[in-house]
């Protein structure tokens, strides 16, 4: 959220830089990302003058430029070529002289001395859009002619410097989504810290009707959803351009003008974060305000001009005849203000936060006003709100006050009674805190102490600290404004000691296989567990009814806990790809989860839910580029199958133990499975499908693979790596060409070898493969390289023999493999 320097002294007093207001705010959690230096005009008009034209000719070589000489105030006038129509001599002009940069939009373009058909020009008159003081091209700017030729245009146009402090607000803080919620906690840091300041608080006193002409009741049908309902009518406004004033405090935190009326309940909304609308009060059938929910399905246009249709759990504002808006979201289309608005009704009120945030997800809506109510806003705020907004449109649109205050409030929200003991305090924070220093942070934080005794202190919490509702919120509210850096590290630690259990195991070797995958050239990447349903739309390998579904997910891109890796990984692919970075080997462990309906037990909620721990891994682009000791050359399954095998190797899982085989699903175009013995999935890899990159909007091959860290650790649970010097008797190679069916995959070959001989045979290695000519239909030719050592003696050519024997009669028997 952005917050204005200027604007937060206009409630608390205070002497600290901007920086040093930020580094305040961060230190009692209002982490502040940024300090940015900001004009009402970007770029401050620097280098631009007022201008007086002295002479204006035509150009000699153009049908449309003036050769101008313009008076800035300098010891000479200056020559200037202009193209505008509209120039002429005796004018006052704005003037930018040579270095002046002048921006559009995100681009930008500095004055230089130049030539423009043959003649020289230094500098150049401009236009409203030229320099950002309007959208009007048609011609230059031409000024009253009492204002003087050097004049800075800065001063003219009253161009004011500011600095926006971008302050990172957690979700539970909504009291701080406002310039009064900041400088409430600012003023209780400056007053621990003992640096002079006051506070100006907000308080309603009274709001005096000019007359009763257009009275609107209001009646709150569903008082579950809406808890407090305020409003007030006012006529004969006029809704125009917002004075610069105001334009210039919303554009300085990010916030577009629109007119007069708008900008008001913006203004309201960033000073006290109390959302606010305005009604057309012509448009509200009736003159009545029902707060209430409509039937399932009725159609209702927003102002986005999007027909949505409502559910009966969305709570409205409605007139006699129709819904105006939906609450606390959106307003309607045809209720709204426009510019032949003459009568207005204000509306401040208190929605419940759980009925906003349903619907805000239910119709993908995310509004600064949703934001705000959907955490929780201050029930006690709706009148100083309305009080404020029908003084700033008295000021700035005229009208009248055309009612009294309606103010519906059946059940007030009650503040939260907290007992706090010093003890706990002391115990909590791990060091004394005196009560005087204790109960003086809760004074400046507005929390009321009815009544304490020597050991404790009776609380009352205002209802806008939604965050705060048990002692320990209370202690990290104090120790927050006290200073984590006035806590002193202890002298002694105290510990328990424990066993090591197979999550410390797992966690070392995760630390293990991460630095060997980092030496191998990868990134590690950490994705949101977080992910968008639509991404298993019509995925067969991730069912849509297996997902573990959000009640109340934050938008439609973040609605069920992901069933795989493999989407994160690819939108981190497509980021890159889309940034120049094609090369990429990324990996990422995470959990996946599971939904099974069949599993559901009323005594076991949880029973359904399964969650896995995963890594993955994703090859894409080149695997060398780029080099001059090698050619270019693509990354490759074969290449992603190697960092796996690696990755079995380093844990020292036994290859006698797992199975290789083929795998065919929706994910992968060609891949291939990896299981235990026992049937367990223990690895998948393979080229992700063509349809799921044009979807991801990828369009290089992306290799990927999916290893269960879960059964990996129970694979290797008891088995050991150990290290052994390098062999003193030498290995012998022996190389078979295989003649075996297409269907044959290395694998099988691979398993049975190993079988035929476990002690010797140390690998088995495919080096050739050949499909064509000279071949039966059918068949394939494998060139295979076996390698043999004996760790204790020098292996005998009989010995040898012996084995190689039975390898192949074991690969005819079981394969039908023929030697070539």
């Amino acid at each position: 959220m952005n917050i204005s320097y200027q604007w937060l002294k206009e409630y608390v007093d205070f002497d600290l830089t901007p920086e040093a207001v930020a580094e305040a705010l961060t230190s009692i959690g209002l982490e502040t990302g940024s300090v940015e230096e900001v004009q009402t005009i970007k770029g401050g008009l620097q280098g631009l003058v007022v201008g007086e034209v002295l002479t204006c000719e035509p150009h000699p070589n153009s049908d449309h430029m003036h050769i101008t000489t313009v008076n800035i105030g300098a010891e000479e006038p200056i020559q200037v070529v202009c193209g505008a129509s509209n120039v002429a001599k005796g004018q006052k002009v704005i003037v930018a002289t040579i270095g002046t940069t002048l921006y559009q939009g995100e681009e930008s373009f500095t004055i230089k001395k130049s030539k423009l058909r043959g003649v020289e020009s230094y500098g150049m008159i401009c236009a409203e859009d030229e320099i950002g003081v309007g959208t009007s091209h048609e011609g230059i700017i031409v000024l009253p002619p009492h204002i003087a030729a050097g004049t800075l245009a800065k001063d003219y146009y009253k161009v004011e410097s500011d600095y926006v402090l971008e302050v990172d607000i957690t979700p539970n803080r909504t009291d701080a989504c406002s310039h009064y919620g900041v400088a409430r906690d600012l003023y209780a840091y400056l007053v621990q810290n003992g640096i002079p300041t006051s506070i100006r608080k907000p308080v309603f006193t009274s709001i005096i009707a000019d007359n009763k002409a257009l009275p609107i009741q209001v009646q709150i049908e569903e008082t579950e959803g809406c808890l407090r309902y305020a409003g007030i009518t006012m006529t004969g406004v006029e809704v125009k351009e917002s004075p610069e004033w105001l334009q210039n405090k919303l554009r300085t935190i990010g916030v577009r003008p629109i007119n007069n009326i708008v900008d008001i309940t913006n203004y309201v909304l960033h000073a006290y974060g109390l959302p606010m609308h305005c009604f057309d009060a012509d448009q509200i059938a009736g003159r009545s305000i029902h707060i209430r929910t409509c039937a399932e399905g009725t159609p209702f246009t927003t102002l986005d001009e999007v027909e949505r249709k409502l559910s009966a759990q969305d709570l409205m504002i409605c007139d006699a005849e129709k819904p105006l808006c939906i609450a606390g979201v959106f307003g309607g289309l045809h209720s709204g203000v426009t510019a032949t608005t003459r009568n207005i009704f204000f509306e401040s009120a208190y929605f419940h936060p759980s009925w906003v945030r349903k619907t805000a997800r239910r119709h993908g809506l995310s509004t600064d006003a949703s934001f705000r109510f959907e955490r929780g806003a201050d029930p006690n705020m709706p009148l100083v709100a309305l009080q404020l907004a029908v003084a700033l449109t008295q000021e700035l649109a005229g009208g009248s006050v055309s009612s009294e205050i309606v103010d519906v409030y059946p059940t007030p929200v009650a503040h939260t009674p907290i007992h706090l003991s010093y003890a706990y305090v002391d115990a909590l924070v791990g060091k004394h805190i005196e009560p005087a220093t204790i109960k003086s942070i809760l004074q400046t934080l507005e929390i009321e102490i009815v009544a304490e005794t020597a050991e404790a202190l009776e609380l009352r919490v205002p209802p806008y600290r939604v965050d705060v509702t048990r002692p320990c919120d209370v202690v990290e509210d104090i120790l927050r404004i006290y200073g984590y850096n006035n806590v002193e590290i202890p002298q002694s630690i105290h510990s328990t000691l424990t066993v090591k259990t197979d999550t410390d195991t797992s966690a070392k070797l995760q630390t293990l296989i991460s630095e060997q995958l980092v030496g191998a050239g990868f990134h590690e990447i950490l994705n949101n567990s977080l992910t968008a349903a639509a991404y298993y739309d019509e995925s067969e390998t991730f069912k849509s009814e297996n997902l573990v579904r959000l009640m109340n997910p934050l938008s439609n891109d973040l609605n069920v806990m992901r069933a795989t890796l493999l989407f994160g990984g690819l939108e981190s692919v497509e980021y890159n790809s889309k940034r120049k970075h094609a090369d990429l080997r990324l990996f990422e462990f995470g959990n996946v989860y599971h939904f099974d309906s069949t599993k559901k037990q009323a005594e076991k909620v949880l029973a359904p839910y399964a969650e896995s721990f995963h890594l993955g891994l994703w090859l894409t682009g080149k695997r060398v580029s780029n080099s001059w000791a090698h050619p270019d050359e693509d990354s490759s399954f074969f290449e992603l199958k190697a960092h796996v095998l690696n990755i079995f190797r380093r844990l020292g899982v036994n290859f006698g133990k797992i199975v290789f085989g083929t795998l065919t699903n929706d994910i992968y175009s060609n891949a291939i499975s990896i299981h235990t013995r026992q049937g367990e999935l223990v690895a998948t890899l393979g080229i992700v499908a063509q349809k799921l990159l044009k979807k991801m909007d990828i369009g290089a091959p992306v290799y990927y693979a999916d290893l269960n860290w879960d059964i990996l650790m129970k694979l290797i649970r008891k088995e050991r790596v150990y290290f052994k010097e390098i062999g003193k008797y030498p290995a012998v190679h022996r190389d078979l060409a295989l003649l075996i069916d297409k269907s044959i995959s290395f694998s099988q070959i691979e398993a049975i070898a190993y079988e035929t001989e476990r002690k010797l045979l140390k690998s088995v290695e495919l080096f050739d493969v050949y499909e064509g000519k000279n071949l039966e239909a059918g068949k394939k030719s494998y060139a295979v390289s076996f390698v043999l050592q004996d760790d204790s003696a020098t292996l005998q050519e009989k010995q040898i023999e012996k084995i190689m024997q039975k390898i192949v009669q074991n690969l005819q028997n079981k394969l039908g493999a023929q030697l070539r």
